[in-house]
């Protein structure tokens, strides 16, 4: 199945894929924009919760895009079947490595060298996803996610396209959607441009290895609590220290991991 070229109108640029696009129907796209290619069993899921907000903002100006892909219309005879039955028996069933593969040809076509577009399985066997991988994603020219149902996809296909395996965590869902989301999610708001204020992404969690200092704002008091008056002094220096301070003992208390690599370093 051949991708068809994308049509472009100056700056803004709009491509087509065979997997149903209502939800994004008519949104421009910057040229060059960072975008998220998602191959689901479930398109219609998308965009989800990245409509929202400041993701969803950016994404109607065309600041990022999302192309989701249909993987049913890739599949096997009549019906379409896109899994089997496990080799060497078991529950549940496996994404097909055939269907998987036409998918993901598809999916590369005008993308760059893996350096610049990476393509990503959402598997709860793989690398932890953390900050820094959102930041190398954030600087490459846009992603492809594999989206797992049932018991996952044929290994032969992770093998053969060499494809980066990433967990959100220590548990198992029902399939990568929600994961898939979350990892553009915390990814686009990394772009330029997209939050309001650019040294949010400086100060919050893990951006510097230690998690975020205690926030506040009005009421000054609220049931007899109130905010710690440094935040009030108008002394920026003394509230930095407070905030660092802060950050510390939270992240030793919380986090003894983070803190441990956080004081490796030079």
């Amino acid at each position: 199945m051949a991708d068809k070229p994308a049509r472009s109108h100056g700056r803004i640029s709009v491509s087509l894929t065979p997997g149903p696009r209502d939800l994004m129907a008519g949104a421009p796209r910057v040229k060059g924009a960072w975008t998220a290619k998602v191959l689901t069993l479930f398109p219609e899921q998308f965009p989800g919760i990245l409509g929202a907000s400041l993701t969803g903002r950016a994404l109607d100006i065309g600041r990022w895009a999302l192309e989701p892909i249909d993987l049913r219309p890739f599949g096997e005879g009549k019906h379409r079947n896109v899994d089997d039955t496990p080799a060497g028996g078991g529950a549940g069933m496996v994404l097909r490595a055939d269907v998987l593969s036409r998918a993901l040809d598809m999916a590369a076509a005008g993308t760059p060298d893996r350096a610049r577009w990476p393509v990503i399985y959402l598997s709860p066997r793989g690398r932890p996803f953390d900050q820094a991988t959102a930041q190398r994603l954030a600087k490459a020219d846009g992603v492809t996610l594999l989206c797992g149902r049932f018991e996952g996809v044929d290994e032969r296909v992770l093998e053969d396209y060499d494809i980066e395996e990433i967990s959100l965590g220590d548990f198992v869902m029902t399939g990568g959607e929600i994961a898939a989301q979350a990892l553009i999610d915390a990814t686009v708001r990394l772009l330029p441009g997209v939050l309001g204020n650019a040294e949010s992404a400086v100060e919050e969690s893990f951006s510097n290895g230690l998690l975020e200092h205690p926030q506040y704002t009005r009421p000054a008091v609220w049931r007899d609590r109130p905010i710690p008056p440094v935040l009030q002094s108008g002394n920026h220096g003394a509230i930095g220290k407070w905030r660092r301070e802060q950050s510390e003992a939270l992240t030793k208390a919380r986090r003894p991991d983070l803190w441990a690599a956080h004081s490796k370093k030079p």
